[in-house]
């Protein structure tokens, strides 16, 4: 087929599909023009762009049915899309198919402070669950740095985590139950308002699932009480190492911290002149420890996570008096990723975990690898459960500095395999990772996922081309491994 009835041919499918979509929803609500697809052609990972075919912005669970019906019959390929501010390349559309984006989904259905529960639709926004709640002195722990823009169904969709995950735990240690469509147009419930439900645990599987498995219409969160008190630690060390044994002495000692982050001098040399937070910019890496509960449980945990820093060789320590001083310690961490472009044209932010005792080995190994790509890393993680968000640093308008951001990426995370860990912790796989998981992954494991897959979608129509490689892809991934070239997502098989 030549150029010209290529672009005829999508130009045809593209009124075919349009004309299906219009017959179910509002003509504002579908969208296929240029400029109006645009916004859509990337999520937070804007390094990769594709513009969709369509997008459909549906308002009730009944066109969401609807939608998936007609994309069904039609073969035509769907992603679901929450807010976009994903880093893994997630939401990025596929040429020929449709983004079904679940924004216009954002009502807070009921908040319950009896049973501490909030029933809310995918598209509302994180922090919007805790404002609603805090008038019962409650919120939702789960806090994302995104929080303030990414909707409950992205986190339910990424098992997003954030600076508290480690007391509190991850999106799926905070979501009861969730109301999807399957690509049959099927509703169903995973999970249950009560503290258990029968059957298999497929809310555990659905959580975390990238949009492949179904598209979220409803979550049931848990709530927490506020706690009286919160006070964050933040230490000084003069040697990276340090830090990284601190972490796991503070571990070690039974005390679990709210939250217990980390930062290299790059980063709070990154981050201070943006948001004055008070951080040593001479230091080698600053801790973040924080403690919250009774007012005397908070001070006891404080004295005894300070005696321990100290003998980790903290070279400073300071604890905030008040909650302003707390957010003011909290702020510079919570902007890391913006504060990056205050230093560079680009960053690419990645995201793998590691176990905590590993942390000072994989640093020093990181700093080793700055000198083999020629660009700088700044590393902010949750390093309580071994995170970690390196921050590469390049410019995207100079010649080859993307491509060796991204392999430098891909080394850090077979770096994080090697010892132990996994390539992601809270950002997914989306494209970003999906040759890695052929690192980390056998063929079997691999083949055990796609029927996972398989189960939920036969056609794979839901998000292809994501999070699980074909076997095909992994080998020529390992192929151009052992030659040392370079290989493109966009060159590759589907399913």
């Amino acid at each position: 087929m030549n150029a010209p009835s290529q672009i005829q041919f999508t130009i045809e499918r593209q009124r075919e599909v349009v004309s299906a979509l219009r017959a179910l929803l509002p003509e504002a609500c579908v969208l296929f023009n240029e400029e109006d697809t645009r916004p859509y052609e990337c999520d937070g990972l804007a390094a990769y762009r594709q513009l969709p075919m369509v997008v459909a912005l549906p308002q009730t669970e009944a066109q969401v049915i609807a939608i998936l019906n007609t994309c069904r019959e039609l073969k035509v390929p769907i992603v679901p899309r929450g807010a976009g501010t994903g880093l893994s390349g997630g939401a990025m559309p596929i040429a020929d198919g449709v983004v079904l984006s679940t924004a216009r989904f954002n009502k807070i259905v009921k908040l319950d402070p009896y049973s501490r529960t909030a029933v809310v639709q995918p598209g509302v926004r994180n922090l919007a669950i805790s404002d609603a709640a805090a008038a019962y002195d409650l919120y939702y722990a789960p806090d994302p740095s995104s929080q303030i823009a990414c909707t409950i169904g992205g986190n339910v969709a990424e098992n997003s985590g954030g600076v508290h995950c480690l007391k509190y735990g991850l999106t799926v240690h905070n979501v009861l139950r969730v109301r999807m469509v399957t690509i049959e147009g099927e509703v169903v419930e995973l999970g249950s308002e009560a503290l258990d439900a029968a059957g298999l645990d497929l809310l555990a599987v659905f959580i975390g699932s990238e949009g492949m498995l179904g598209v979220v219409t409803e979550v049931t969160v848990k709530l927490v009480p506020k706690p009286q008190s919160a006070r964050v630690i933040m230490a000084s060390f003069d040697d990276v190492v340090k830090g990284g044994d601190a972490v796991a002495e503070v571990i070690a000692a039974g005390i679990i911290p709210a939250g217990l982050e980390m930062m290299d001098r790059t980063s709070s040399r990154m981050v201070e002149p943006f948001v004055n937070a008070g951080y040593d910019t001479e230091a080698a890496a600053i801790l973040l420890c924080e403690s919250d509960g009774m007012p005397e449980e908070v001070e006891e945990e404080i004295a005894r996570m300070s005696e321990v820093l100290k003998s980790s060789g903290a070279t400073a320590i300071a604890v905030s008096q008040n909650e302003a001083e707390r957010l003011k310690f909290w702020s510079g961490r919570k902007n890391a990723f913006p504060a990056a472009g205050r230093i560079s044209p680009d960053y690419y932010c990645m995201d793998g975990t590691i176990p905590r005792k590993r942390l000072a080995e994989v640093l020093i190994a990181i700093t080793e690898m700055e000198d083999k790509y020629g660009l700088r890393c700044a590393n902010v993680f949750h390093a309580g459960d071994g995170n970690l968000h390196p921050l590469i640093l390049f410019d995207a308008n100079k010649p080859g500095e993307f491509e060796r951001a991204e392999a430098f990426g891909a080394d850090i995370l077979e770096l994080c395999v090697k010892v132990g860990g996994t390539i992601t912790g809270e950002h997914g796989v989306g494209i970003e990772k999906i040759n890695s998981m052929c690192v980390q992954f056998s063929p079997k494991e691999l083949e055990a996922f796609v029927a996972v897959k398989r189960a939920f979608d036969a056609a794979f129509l839901l998000n292809p081309d994501k999070a699980i490689p074909t076997l095909n892809r992994c080998a020529e991934f390992g192929k151009m491994r052992i030659s040392g070239g370079q290989m493109k997502f966009a060159h590759l098989p589907r399913f």
